[in-house]
């Protein structure tokens, strides 16, 4: 009968034989991949893969179109993020975006 060590360096050892054929085998498909896309001239965007590893590809919202405009120092805003200090200071005097909305 094994002891308890025996066959915890048992695990570790076909750990390790594991982690080499997975290497091995690993080797052979990225090559035929590699082959595959030579063949057919298949690339990295044809994928969807991006310039870095891993990435997830993060939609832009692109430039959105100021919707309000201070009228004494002409500053705008576009209604998103935090509200910039000229419109508290027009709410705080009892005006609404309203009245300061581009037409």
């Amino acid at each position: 009968m094994s002891s308890y060590q025996e066959i915890l360096s048992q695990i570790e050892e076909l750990k390790r034989k594991a982690e080499d054929v997975r290497q091995q085998e690993m080797s052979g498909a990225i090559a035929e991949i590699k082959r595959l896309m030579a063949q057919f001239g298949i690339t990295g965007d044809d994928l969807g893969l991006s310039g870095r590893a891993g990435a997830a590809k993060v939609k832009s919202r692109g430039i959105v179109a100021p919707k309000y405009r201070d009228p004494i120092s002409g500053k705008t805003w576009t209604g998103r993020g935090r509200r910039p200090g000229w419109v508290v200071d027009l709410e705080v005097q009892g005006k609404s975006l309203d009245d300061c909305r581009i037409a």
